[in-house]
């Protein structure tokens, strides 16, 4: 090949580079901050109400303040909507009316995971366990065999509200899905990976103890026992 046609290739070949090599250590020292950061909000937002109540307070770090409605608001304030613990809006009031023209940025807070059922508690084979429905587009067979946490809100009577989570810490009990030991999964291997876990298999494994108290012998079950 000729010095001409590799000057000519130089410069009408487009070639990949990785860009982390021509990065400098300020701009790989931002980056590793900038994933870090994003890191901890993941950990923290695992659903819509985590999502919306770790965002309020990463705003009212930087000046945000809840909008009241009928206040009159200066320009540059910032502001947020919280609408019901699932979903917020923030605004930096602008100089000029909304009919000059807007900037919007919009996201929905994606929360792939499992549901419980509205009545999910049953028993099968003397264990019990909590039905589930998935939500979001999971990959199913990445769900079982793996330490799961519970999270939930409870709105009681009287109006108080409850946030419930369990599994997160160490020293809390995890719930699981079960899978099926490699010499008894014969049939499951035979299938897609996609078809390998289905999602009425999703089920939640939660106990085996029966309730041995029980005076009645329709009692002694591991559903009566985990509800006490």
């Amino acid at each position: 090949m000729s010095d001409a046609v590799k000057e000519l290739r130089e410069k009408l070949f487009y070639e990949k580079k990785n860009g982390l090599l021509k990065a400098d250590e300020a701009t790989l020292d931002s980056m590793q901050k900038y994933c870090e950061g994003y890191k901890s909000y993941l950990d923290a937002a695992k659903t819509e109400r985590e999502a919306v109540a770790t965002a309020i307070a990463m705003a009212e770090k930087n000046g945000f303040v809840p909008f009241v409605i009928g206040q009159k608001y200066e320009a540059g304030a910032k502001v947020y909507f919280n609408k019901r613990g699932k979903t917020v809006a923030f605004a930096v009031i602008g100089k000029e009316l909304a009919d000059k023209g807007i900037n919007i940025t919009a996201a929905h807070v994606d929360s792939p995971r499992l549901d419980l059922k509205p009545n999910p508690l049953y028993e099968d084979s003397n264990l019990a366990y909590f039905k589930t429905h998935y939500y979001g587009g999971i990959k199913k067979y990445q769900w079982p065999a793996i330490p799961l946490a519970l999270y939930g809100t409870v709105v009681k009577s009287d109006g108080s509200v409850i946030d419930i989570s369990i599994g997160d810490s160490d020293d809390e009990p995890k719930f699981v899905i079960t899978d099926l030991l490699p010499h008894l999964a014969a049939k499951q291997n035979a299938k897609t990976l996609g078809e390998g876990i289905g999602g009425e298999d999703l089920n939640i494994w939660l106990g085996n103890i029966p309730y041995v108290a029980a005076s009645d012998e329709k009692d002694k079950t591991v559903k009566e026992n985990l509800l006490h």
